[in-house]
């Protein structure tokens, strides 16, 4: 797979219906993880529309987290939880199978998990 580089990741992965499925995936698989599930409250649905705010402008999207949020200043929102490079391999293994779930192809998956791992490393604040 070629990326276009006129074109958005946001756009390659498919837009707002694929970003929505993809975090739509991603959450059962977080909150059923025995290490980070229990960091995430019961109620997932306003941490799943913050997600989607947050990936859509992340990958190049509308800047939905920024207009409702401010700057996404995410290691500063992450820092009241402890959390360590064990915790991020989790996110992002959560993240990768949801990827898969919802279609991706798999040079896509790869480009996206290295695009989320800088910032799932960064919030790291604990060993």
């Amino acid at each position: 797979m070629t990326m276009n580089r006129n074109i958005s990741l946001y756009e390659t992965i498919g837009g707002a219906e694929r970003i929505r499925s993809i975090v739509k995936s991603f959450y059962p698989k977080v909150q059923a993880h025995p290490l980070i599930g229990p960091l995430f409250p019961e109620d997932i649905d306003p941490v799943m529309d913050k997600q989607y705010q947050f990936l859509t402008q992340f990958f190049g999207g509308p800047s939905l987290f920024s207009d409702q949020h401010g700057h996404p200043m995410m290691r500063a929102r992450h820092m009241p939880f402890n959390i360590t490079p064990d915790h991020a391999a989790a996110w992002l293994e959560c993240m990768g199978k949801a990827l898969e779930e919802v279609g991706l192809e798999p040079e896509l998956q790869a480009i996206v998990l290295d695009r989320l791992s800088g910032p799932a490393h960064h919030f790291v604040n604990s060993n």
